[in-house]
């Protein structure tokens, strides 16, 4: 009887072996844990007049860039979580929360050179809870316009990236901690 026991215990364990060894693919738990969604932000670029596009521009940088949150277009008649307007001064965001405020697309820095596409993505990462970081190279996004007329590069930084994937993260826990009004005049 313990001959048997321990012959069949040999046996388990070899073909558990064996398959491990064989590429044999195994299903993960039911319990495993999951890549939570993306929080998804609405936006409102009604307003951005003739910079639709560089906005489309910008909101198509972060949702290739980042995985924690996606920006998208609201509905007809729904409030939006991000309000983009054109206006005559320099670009800036204020936001009201993590996630949440308005960017005013400021004309007087594309009349003085600066691209389009990079303000956009700039001013998206203050909603996304990115300070500037001035004086800067063209590489960080965030230097903005301390950069020069001649950077035209709208795209996060590695650090710039970590830094928005950790804002959202942890979900919306993680937002609620971010509450107030910051005004960012770039």
């Amino acid at each position: 009887m313990l001959v048997r026991n321990v012959v069949r215990a040999t046996l388990a364990g070899t073909l558990t072996l064996v398959a491990l060894l064989g590429g044999q693919a195994v299903a993960a738990p039911a319990d495993s844990p999951r890549a939570a969604a993306p929080r998804v932000l609405t936006y409102d670029s009604s307003g951005s007049a003739e910079f639709a596009d560089a906005v489309d521009a910008g909101v198509q940088v972060w949702n290739e860039s980042v995985t924690s949150v996606r920006l998208e277009k609201a509905g007809s008649g729904e409030q939006a979580n991000v309000r983009i307007v054109a206006d005559d001064g320099w670009p800036r965001a204020v936001t009201t929360s993590l996630g949440n405020g308005t960017v005013y697309f400021g004309r007087e820095a594309v009349q003085q050179g600066y691209d389009t596409t990079r303000i956009a993505s700039h001013e998206l990462g203050h909603i996304l809870g990115l300070p500037d970081m001035k004086p800067g190279p063209c590489s960080s996004l965030m230097s903005g316009s301390s950069a020069g007329v001649s950077c035209t590069n709208p795209n996060p930084d590695a650090a710039e990236k970590a830094e928005v994937e950790d804002n959202f993260g942890s979900g919306a826990a993680g937002a609620a901690d971010r509450q107030g009004t910051l005004v960012f005049q770039d």
